[in-house]
């Protein structure tokens, strides 16, 4: 039994009927619900109680550090058999690591710790990795994002690695490390025993000075599949050294985030490459890099190559026209594999959308999710979208937010929407005007299909 209750406030009655529920629940989630330091005294007689619960979330709550110590009486009980413990933004300081280091030295049966979001700082955390290197520890999965963190951690974080075999994922987004800490820690990842799987590195002040080193563990670790170095500013040298370790044959990423990593069109003769020969390489996100046409142009190559099995493309705000258009539907018509293409914020016009439109319709096209957000799109291209949804039954999502599509425009989408063929059960138009009348053929569509989200 589940209970996922989330922003919801709790007046006393409320927490008494939830509080009866939770006896017997296997997952608690309550995010965002106003919870107090009070309200974890009764979480922890709960967990005492209550032997089969295996996963607790409480983001978004001021719990503080006197929450988590009533908490940890609980989770350190005997009887407490918790595998994921969610305390992301819960007002937690170093103080609480102490508390923190107990249960992972006590309780070898979590898994997963997400403490990200929380003024922790670098003591702090040094006493949490105190708690992974006891051998009780059997920790798989460690988010330590937007944390306070400093150089000064990475010499604790590597003790600890060297000592956690089981350790599969490490997120350290959004904190301020830099190239010698990241050199420091990727050397003590090709070194360490774990077979890491996840490393998470936004925005960490990292360059092109530390992607050697970055480089070094996926040539490494065969085992890590999702690399996340967003928002660093690495450019097109940084991007050259990272696919020297990609293209290495004991890689086999999967999902590689490169988002406003200050990148050109000069990068994607190597992302092309990547795309085109690592068949393990499913999802890709490019989001706000200076990529423009040419380099749009040479990715779709790759595309169009067999042995490219990418499933998902994020490549909002990187400068596309309608010059591109023709490549991306060409690129549509002969990749079976593509799912999801987000292109949102790029000038492609409605010219261009009707150009893609073609790759789209084409049967090879398996598009399931359509991102055309702030495309400066009008209601002319409206018709020829509409066809796509009434014959394009794997598409199931379709954003279409921030254009001007007015009246005329969303009629045609009400039209498609209509149509016993169209299988799309989520569609996106934020910051679209229209007409009272109009309102109401949408929320009239909504109500007799029941499947259809209408998010605006």
């Amino acid at each position: 039994m589940e209970l996922d209750v989330q922003c919801e406030e709790m007046s006393p009655s409320r927490w008494a009927e939830l509080l009866s529920t939770m006896k017997s629940c296997k997952v608690i989630r309550l995010d965002d619900c106003n919870l107090s330091s009070s309200n974890c005294k009764d979480i922890s007689s709960i967990i005492n109680t209550n032997p089969s619960l295996t996963e607790l979330k409480l983001n978004n709550n001021e719990l503080g550090d006197e929450g988590i110590e009533y908490l940890c009486k609980g989770l350190l009980m005997p009887s407490c058999s918790l595998q994921k413990l969610w305390l992301q933004n819960c007002n937690l300081t170093s103080a609480s690591c102490g508390t923190l280091r107990s249960l992972l030295s006590a309780q070898p049966s979590l898994t997963e710790l997400h403490v990200g979001d929380n003024k922790l700082g670098t003591a702090g955390v040094k006493v949490l990795c105190q708690g992974m290197m006891n051998p009780n520890c059997k920790l798989q999965k460690l988010q330590l994002d937007y944390c306070e963190l400093t150089a000064d951690i990475v010499e604790a974080l590597n003790a600890a690695l060297q000592s956690k075999p089981t350790l599969k994922e490490l997120s350290l987004s959004n904190n301020t490390l830099g190239d010698t800490a990241v050199k420091q820690l990727c050397r003590g990842l090709v070194e360490a025993s774990c077979n890491l799987e996840l490393l998470h590195l936004e925005n960490c002040g990292i360059t092109s000075d530390s992607c050697r080193e970055i480089s070094a563990v996926l040539s490494n670790k065969s085992s890590l599949v999702d690399l996340s170095v967003g928002d660093n500013k690495i450019g097109d040298s940084g991007l050259a050294l990272l696919c020297q370790g990609l293209m290495h044959p004991n890689c086999k990423i999967q999902k590689l985030w490169l988002w406003d990593c200050d990148l050109t069109s000069a990068s994607c003769k190597d992302l092309s490459r990547l795309i085109r020969t690592k068949e393990t390489l499913t999802e890709i996100s490019l989001i706000d890099n200076n990529l423009r046409d040419p380099g749009m142009e040479m990715l779709c190559q790759a595309l169009k190559d067999p042995k490219s099995k990418l499933q998902e493309l994020w490549i909002r705000e990187c400068g596309l026209t309608t010059a591109c258009c023709k490549a991306i539907s060409s690129a549509l018509s002969m990749n079976k594999y593509l799912k999801v293409l987000h292109i949102g914020e790029n000038k492609l016009g409605d010219a261009g959308v009707e150009l893609m439109c073609e790759g789209l319709l084409h049967p090879n096209c398996n598009i399931q999710s359509l991102w055309l957000g702030n495309c400066d799109l009008t209601a002319a291209c409206c018709a020829t979208l509409a066809t796509i949804m009434a014959t394009k039954q794997c598409l199931t999502e379709l954003d279409l937010s921030y254009n001007s599509l007015d009246d005329e425009g969303i009629r045609k989408i009400c039209e498609a929407l209509r149509n016993p063929s169209c299988n799309v059960q989520q569609l996106i138009l934020y910051d679209i005007f229209w007409s009272s009348e109009v309102d109401d053929e949408l929320r009239a569509l909504e109500e007799s299909k029941p499947e259809l989200k209408i998010v605006s």
